[in-house]
């Protein structure tokens, strides 16, 4: 396992940050599906004692990010090809939704947001920095879902999307891919400027569309692995 010594924050408890890091190494991959998560070896690396290991791990549980087996211990969750295609399902009505509503509700503000955020990834995609990249987008589809002004879509939305972030972050790592969202982004904004929900709507589930085949991709290749 690659995960590393924490860094500690003094505003934060060691529970929470021994929390994130396991969290971020499972969303990135660095803890595989199907690892087992052992508490002393996780204790070790981290430098930590076992009992923030073991709140952080039935943390995860809660999460579904982690799964506990009867006498087998903790193990990294696995996603099922099925799960992936009904999460991807999901967020294709709900980004088309939200983009069909924006449309109607979007302030001159939201649309000057939304054209920042835009102009912020396009700089992170010339310089390859992955982990802005998956912030701007995160930001942009955030700011749409916030534009409608309906919280329970947007808290829908970001139940459902975490399980697939690490095959967000190999999408996004591809420099083609990458390039694409950003225009992809862009005809957004436009349809949202001119108050075309229908086109809007379209757009929105295209640009999800376009990312569902090579996440399946990359999961039937994490399968085979």
């Amino acid at each position: 396992m690659g995960i590393n010594n924490l860094t500690l924050d003094n505003y934060k408890p060691l529970r929470d940050i021994v929390f994130e890091n396991i969290r971020e190494a499972i969303m990135e991959g660095t803890l595989r599906p199907g690892e087992r998560l052992m508490e002393i070896q996780l204790a070790e690396q981290l430098g930590v004692s076992r009992t923030p290991v073991r709140e952080a791990i039935r943390k995860l549980e809660l999460e579904g990010l982690v799964v506990m087996l009867p006498r087998k211990g903790a193990y990294v969750a696995s996603i099922s090809k099925k799960d992936l295609v009904e999460i991807l399902e999901l967020r294709v009505g709900l980004e088309g939704l939200a983009a069909f509503y924006a449309a109607e509700r979007i302030s001159s503000e939201g649309i000057e947001n939304l054209e920042e955020i835009s102009k912020d990834l396009e700089n992170y995609v010339h310089q390859n920095d992955i982990t802005n990249m998956l912030k701007k987008d995160e930001e942009f589809h955030n700011a749409i879902f916030e534009s409608t002004g309906n919280s329970r879509l947007k808290s829908t939305m970001l139940s459902i999307w975490e399980p697939v972030y690490r095959f967000r972050l190999k999408y996004m790592s591809d420099y083609s891919s990458a390039v694409n969202i950003v225009e992809e982004h862009n005809r957004i904004i436009e349809a949202l400027k001119k108050g075309e929900a229908d086109l809007a709507e379209k757009l929105a589930k295209e640009h999800i569309e376009k990312a569902e085949q090579f996440m399946i991709e990359e999961l039937m290749q994490d399968e085979t692995v």
